[in-house]
């Protein structure tokens, strides 16, 4: 079982930046590939943003490619997302996903664990 916390969630001006943060439990963390992923209100929850467990692989949205970074730090249990240039249509509530499986992926149906979310709000 793996838990996933997210954080750095909150309010910013367009054209500002958030560095979310995703701490992991569990020996194995360093094993799974993990994503980011983001609901708006009245929307499906869309993928954003997915790191490989060794970090060499990513994939982003075309939505936000150019704008955000994913990256980890297995020896801290955690995984980032480094949000720039952000805009009011990126407001949503951002999760963390983990997949026992060391390969990438952009469907959140092939994700095991979730976080909680964390709330990120643009302001135009």
């Amino acid at each position: 079982q793996v838990q996933l916390d997210e954080s750095g969630g909150g309010l910013v001006q367009a054209g500002g930046s958030l560095r979310l943060s995703c701490v992991g439990s569990g020996r194995t963390f360093s094993s799974y590939a993990m994503g980011w992923f983001r609901q708006a209100p009245g929307k499906e929850r869309e993928f954003v943003a997915a790191i490989s467990w060794s970090g060499v692989n990513t994939r982003y949205a075309d939505s936000v490619k150019g704008r955000f970074t994913i990256s980890r730090d297995n020896a801290k249990n955690t995984v980032y997302l480094e949000m720039n240039i952000l805009k009011p249509e990126d407001t949503a509530v951002y999760y963390c996903a983990g997949r026992t499986w060391t390969y990438i992926a952009s469907d959140p149906r092939q994700y095991d664990y979730w976080g909680q979310g964390t709330q990120v709000t643009v302001s135009s």
